[in-house]
């Protein structure tokens, strides 16, 4: 193997922070990546498909050494590939110390890499929808790999897969079921084995809480957190509560119940911790560096009834509104368009089947439980897979990522 990349592997394990043990500058000059097509199987499983759809991919030689350095690819998840280009900085500053290309692809189904163009998952697009999957991405990816490999020549080029979150999950599968196309995987936040039986529901949460509590002001933080579930709810009992909270919140329409704003800031708490970057970034939102410490610092100190609610809007417009430029807040949604909603909750219906819970003790959450069977019925518009019987081919793949 080549020494480059197993030095790459014995830096990951052994330093939590591979930046500061190399003490590398964060990379801002490298040169955007040239876009490529590639004409994709829609179906690697089935020889009597032959329909196939233009797959986006980018790459860039600008650090390259021709022959000897490796590709280091990103395998793209759930959102159009170029905010994935602007926002792994990780991949951009090693590069040159490995000569490395860089190859950022296109999840299928996912920004502009369409089989069917726009239309949206649905109880009539069954049979155009039953080709997302996570095997048949990985499939794509190897396709990819092993055709860029021949148009270059050089065929014994180490490749490292590199991914984030479900896009890490991939990469460590890419390792696992391609690992005669792929040398190596990084993983990050990855939760390959969160699926039921395999890991406690109750763990994401209390990560996420541990983040909180890290920071300077973090036992306080998460206190005024934990009280701000039953505030708001108490003031939900009030008359004229959800138009008081609507208000204070700032919400682009009145509350209809006190789960729709509870429900929205816990998904922000949650996807400000995925991002909690020690340097600006602009991924799911525009964010500072290390947004939950600036978020914390806004409940620094105990608080009450309307002071901690609007205490409390302070701190989810770090995440909301950084920029001061959002009129007002949309509790329908967590997430940036970038990320679609939509097709993830597809994947996330059918394949990627993951359990969260919260005893609000242990973390800073309002109490909730997992099953199974809450969690078909709170995916009510996907609801006919499983009444179709399309839920057992589904729960086949499930199933075989579990065994991965």
């Amino acid at each position: 193997m080549n020494t480059g990349i197993q030095l790459l592997g014995i830096l990951v394990v052994f330093c939590p922070v591979l930046i500061s043990c190399w003490n590398l500058p964060r990379n801002d000059n490298y040169t955007y990546p040239e876009l490529h097509l590639f004409e994709q199987k829609l179906d690697h499983f089935n020889p009597t498909v032959d329909t196939t759809f233009m797959q986006r991919y980018f790459v860039s030689n600008q650090y390259w050494k021709k022959g000897k350095g490796p590709i280091f690819f990103y395998t793209g998840n759930e959102g159009d590939i170029t905010a994935f280009i602007n926002n792994t900085g990780f991949i951009w500053d090693i590069a040159p110390v490995f000569q490395a290309m860089v190859v950022f692809a296109e999840h299928r189904y996912y920004g502009e890499s369409k089989p069917y163009g726009d239309i949206q998952p649905s109880v009539n697009t069954t049979a155009q929808y039953g080709k997302l999957t996570a095997e048949q991405a990985l499939a794509d990816y190897a396709e990819i790999i092993t055709e860029l490999k021949e148009h270059l020549g050089y065929n014994s080029i180490p490749v490292v897969a590199f991914g984030g979150s479900y896009g890490g999950m991939l990469s460590a599968w890419m390792r696992i079921k391609y690992g005669h196309i792929v040398n190596g995987a990084i993983a990050s936040s990855a939760p390959v084995k969160y699926f039921p039986g395999l890991t406690n529901c109750e763990k994401y949460n209390q990560v996420v809480t541990s983040d909180f509590a890290s920071t300077a002001h973090g036992p306080q933080c998460v206190k005024n957190i934990k009280m701000a579930w039953s505030v708001i709810n108490e003031t939900v009992a009030q008359a004229g509560g959800l138009r008081k909270l609507s208000e204070i919140f700032h919400t682009c329409h009145q509350l209809k119940s006190a789960e729709e704003l509870t429900d929205w800031i816990k998904d922000c708490w949650s996807n400000m911790a995925m991002v909690d970057y020690p340097y600006p970034a602009n991924f799911l939102n525009p964010l500072p560096g290390w947004p939950v410490n600036v978020t914390c610092s806004y409940l620094s100190v105990p608080f009450e009834g309307s002071d901690l609610l609007k205490a409390m809007y302070e701190a989810v417009s770090v995440y909301n509104n950084y920029t001061g430029k959002t009129p007002c807040f949309d509790t329908t949604s967590a997430i940036s368009s970038s990320i679609s909603n939509s097709l993830w909750d597809y994947q996330w219906c059918t394949e990627m089947t993951m359990p969260f819970c919260a005893d609000g003790v242990r973390d800073m959450f309002l109490p909730q439980k997992w099953s199974y069977e809450n969690y078909v019925k709170s995916r009510r518009k996907f609801i006919y897979f499983y009444q179709s019987g399309l839920y057992e081919y589904y729960h086949l793949q499930l199933t075989f990522l579990n065994i991965w």
